[in-house]
């Protein structure tokens, strides 16, 4: 899966599952966590979304909520600190 694909998947998890607003529009883009729309505890479902998406370990150590305030800087903070999954 391409980044703009990743993007789009992420977009549409973060409406359907964790927004609930039916009306409010997010892009890969817009600002999540600093205009109110998810809060810290949903950034945990949303960082193990992300993994699945990227199919990279990210080491919660190694990110903050800045690095997660929109879908594009997730993605770029999960390619910059992930590592790959190990096969099963």
């Amino acid at each position: 899966m391409d980044e703009a694909a990743q993007a789009q998947e992420l977009v549409r998890y973060i409406l359907q599952e964790i927004i609930h607003r039916p009306g409010t529009q997010v892009t890969p883009d817009s600002p999540l966590v600093s205009s109110g729309l998810i809060d810290s505890f949903a950034l945990v479902d949303i960082l193990v979304k992300v993994e699945d998406v990227t199919n990279l370990r990210i080491p919660a150590g190694k990110i903050q909520a800045k690095d997660m305030d929109t879908v594009n800087l997730m993605l770029a903070t999960a390619k910059r600190v992930g590592k790959p999954r190990k096969s099963k």
